[in-house]
């Protein structure tokens, strides 16, 4: 073992080299200003920018949604699938990894579709509003829904792997057999053992609505994504920088819950 250790800080060498020279050659741009030398304008100036806080706002609430959504969807679905009706497994998984297979583009023109469609030949009918409201730039429920569809396989999978681990059927019936009705048996006691789960879940549905650019783009609506590439035109160093901080702060992200799944773990291994 002691001989592969050379070759493992080599390969985790050549890595950090990978994404480190494209970040740092990034923020050099951002801060090297022919003529002017060193300057940090493009932070500074972020915050100010037109379109800025509206943008992340955006993005902020429909990934919250997003979250709330997909996991209200998939726990209880999965919890059921894994007591009741486990030949069911491969069907589901297939469904939920049907979003990595179908292109962006025409996932995209199919929901552009039907949106154009409904006010066109429903505008007589009360499902008229319905439409109008689904489009509503200030909180684009068609985008909301999109996002939910996207990030099923990465859910189901977090979810997947986090149920592997525990014995739900044991924890669901202990809990049942001391008075507990469904929903609070799921609640108390899965819930607290698929806490890593939930984590990585939510996290990879945050880290794909913030990132997100087709979707948002073609439907029309203007989220932090979009707003960084409508700037990149006129402002294109104050456009890097932004993605620079987006970049980090998706880091610390992954750091902070890298660092609460450790405790979880050290804190159930104690008990």
């Amino acid at each position: 073992m002691a001989r592969l250790n050379p070759w493992r800080w080599a390969v985790l060498g050549l890595a950090a080299l990978y994404f480190l020279i494209p970040l740092a050659a990034s923020v050099v741009f951002t801060v090297d200003v022919p003529g002017r030398g060193v300057t940090f304008d493009a932070y500074t100036r972020i915050v100010s920018t037109e379109g800025f806080v509206s943008s992340l706002l955006l993005s902020l609430e429909l990934a919250a949604a997003t979250i709330a959504v997909v996991l209200l969807l998939m726990v209880p679905a999965m919890v059921a699938l894994r007591l009741g009706a486990p030949r069911l497994r491969p069907v589901v998984e297939v469904v939920c990894l049907l979003p990595l297979v179908v292109p962006p583009i025409a996932y995209v023109a199919g929901i552009a579709t039907v949106l154009k469609w409904g006010p066109e030949h429903l505008s007589r009918t009360p499902l008229f509003q319905t439409f109008v409201a689904l489009q509503d730039p200030d909180f684009p429920v068609a985008l909301l829904l999109a996002y939910v569809v996207l990030a099923l396989p990465f859910v189901y999978r977090a979810l997947d792997s986090g149920l592997r681990a525990i014995d739900v059927r044991t924890l669901v019936e202990a809990a049942r057999s001391c008075g507990a009705s469904w929903p609070q048996a799921l609640i108390r006691s899965v819930l607290p053992n698929l806490r890593g789960a939930l984590l990585n879940a939510a996290f990879l549905t945050l880290a794909l609505v913030l990132g997100e650019f087709t979707v948002a783009q073609l439907l029309g609506f203007r989220p932090f994504a979009v707003w960084i590439f409508s700037i990149g035109g006129s402002q294109a160093q104050m456009s890097v920088a932004v993605s620079v901080l987006s970049l980090l702060v998706t880091w610390a992200l992954l750091l902070a819950l890298a660092g609460a799944g450790g405790r979880t773990r050290t804190a159930s291994s104690r008990g």
